[in-house]
Formats: structure tokens, sequence, C-alpha cells
């Protein structure tokens, strides 16, 4: 399935890019975030496990374990941006 993928902050900063459509095997956050982990290099620095992270399914707050489906859209932000 696709999902719409936006990174914000540092997140974003140290991707290069704001967002991607990305095509995806995972069903939920958790799966997702591995599989973003594992193209290496920044992804994997990032967005790493031991890395505290917001996500946010369809513009809400959401847990590791929140079901995709497809055309989600999915945020991954730092806990603590400043504005």
């Amino acid at each position: 399935m696709k999902v719409q993928i936006k990174y914000f902050a540092s997140i974003r900063e140290a991707v290069g890019c704001g967002g991607e459509e990305w095509e995806t095997g995972a069903t939920t956050l958790a799966q997702l975030r591995a599989e973003l982990v594992a193209r290496g290099g920044a992804y994997a620095d990032v967005l790493a496990p031991r890395r505290a992270m917001r996500m946010a399914l369809n513009q809400v707050m959401a847990d590791e374990a929140a079901v995709l489906a497809e055309g989600a859209e999915v945020a991954f932000f730092p806990p603590v941006t400043g504005g």
C-alpha cells in the first residue's frame, strides 16, 4: 500500500526532504518505522528505536501500534519542536 510520509524539524533536516510517498508492506507505525530505518543512512540514525519520536496518523497523535491503511498520512517529528 502507499502512504504519505511527512518529516518535521530535525528529522526533515537529517533526511533532506519534508515528505515522500512510500510503498510499504507495513501494517503498523512500528513496522513502517522499521522499514524506514532499514533504508540506512540518515533514516537509520534519526528514526532509530532508541530515539524518542512523536508520530501522527492522519493528523492525530498515535503510538507505534496504530494500524496503517492505504493512502494514510504519517508524520514523524521529535518530541519537542520550537516555534
